[in-house]
């Protein structure tokens, strides 16, 4: 079975976000984030799919408090875009120290009828050791999950068994409350990468 992969979707408009880092006449100058924020953000807190680096229990998509959940959509075939976007993920929270700790990576496989429980734990936690891998069997519930994301996909077999996966590339940052709080588009490096999950994670500090 042979593969061809398509990238589509992209940035339509972005929210200009702006972190500010001290207050009075001493200040450092505010930093934008890389990352996009829709205004209000996504609530996705109340949708859950099954984990199946852990035996298949259901995952709310929602950080723990005090914490981040990043949550991808992609495929484990996927020969450019998914390695590279988590790999810059991967460099990112290894440049965040400590504070990775507070991090959590979720990745939904667009593509469950190749993307087996064991290939997909394996791939996403060969990038992030600890890296939940959500795949459903249920067409409806892969698409609702996607929808309140803003996340497309789109996977077709043609006659001669190639396969045609297409998806966005974004990354999106889940708060607490279960609010998509930020967006990269892809190709945002491992360094603005950390530094906006710097600012999101004092954001939501105890």
């Amino acid at each position: 079975m042979r593969l061809h992969h398509r990238l589509v979707g992209g940035v339509c408009a972005a929210v200009l976000c702006v972190v500010t880092v001290a207050c009075g006449d001493d200040a450092p100058a505010a930093r934008e984030l890389v990352g996009y924020r829709n205004v209000p953000g996504q609530a996705v807190g109340s949708i859950s799919l099954p984990d199946v680096s852990n035996g298949g229990r259901e995952m709310a998509l929602r950080a723990a408090p005090g914490e981040l959940l990043v949550t991808y959509f992609g495929f484990t075939s996927c020969p450019d875009v998914c390695p590279t976007t988590l790999a810059d993920l991967r460099r990112a929270l290894r440049d965040l120290g400590d504070d990775a700790s507070k991090v959590d990576l979720a990745m939904v496989t667009v593509d469950p009828e190749r993307d087996t429980a064991e290939v997909l734990t394996g791939y996403v936690q060969s990038f992030v050791p600890g890296a939940h891998a959500l795949r459903t069997d249920d067409p409806a519930e892969l698409r609702a999950a996607a929808d309140a994301f803003g996340a497309t996909y789109s996977v077709t077999a043609a006659d001669d068994g190639r396969v045609d996966v297409t998806h966005s590339p974004a990354m999106y940052v889940v708060d607490p409350s279960g609010t998509v709080t930020l967006t990269w588009p892809f190709g945002v490096d491992a360094d603005d990468l950390r530094l906006d999950l710097e600012a999101l994670l004092a954001e939501v500090a105890p």
